[in-house]
């Protein structure tokens, strides 16, 4: 592929949650780790964590069925505010910027907003970015509102249909 010539595709997507429970609660499941616990489907390789959690700096991996895996960067992690930041990349694909800040919400609950940058790399990433419908993304992100919901009101994971 001629570099030159190559133009990349670029989608951002953004979703407000509504969490049952307060900010203290919800932003430490913002967790590569933490994740695990409550989000079914959610695989991980922790890389390098000093403390074995989501902290600035910290590195790990997810894999896919059918590509390489995608490594990920926390570049913010600022559990005062309630922020986290991801950069992402799949190699020969995509990167992917990812936003979460939580915020209170009446009655003790919380906003989480989150937000999905995905540039293309390739012309396999651009067709990834172009199949990174609206649809495709409220299916996610309501599928993990309804899964916090769940382990924060029962402990266990809620499993996919």
């Amino acid at each position: 592929m001629d570099l030159m010539e190559f133009s990349a595709k670029r989608v951002t997507r953004s979703y407000r949650q509504r969490i049952d429970a307060p900010p203290e609660r919800v932003f430490p499941l913002l967790c590569p780790v933490r994740e695990a616990q409550w989000l079914d489907g959610w695989h991980y390789r922790m890389i390098h964590s000093a403390s074995g959690l989501a902290e600035d700096g910290a590195v790990f991996c997810t894999p896919h069925a059918e590509e390489s895996d995608t490594v990920w960067i926390v570049t913010r992690h600022d559990a005062a505010e309630h922020k986290v930041e991801f950069a992402r990349f799949t190699p020969g694909s995509r990167t992917c910027v990812l936003r979460i800040a939580v915020t209170p919400a009446e009655g003790g609950a919380s906003f989480v907003d989150v937000s999905y940058t995905y540039t293309g790399l390739t012309d396999a990433g651009n067709e990834f970015v172009a199949g990174f419908t609206e649809d495709r993304f409220l299916d996610a992100m309501k599928f993990w509102e309804e899964s916090m919901n769940h382990f924060l009101a029962t402990g266990e994971k809620l499993r996919k249909a």
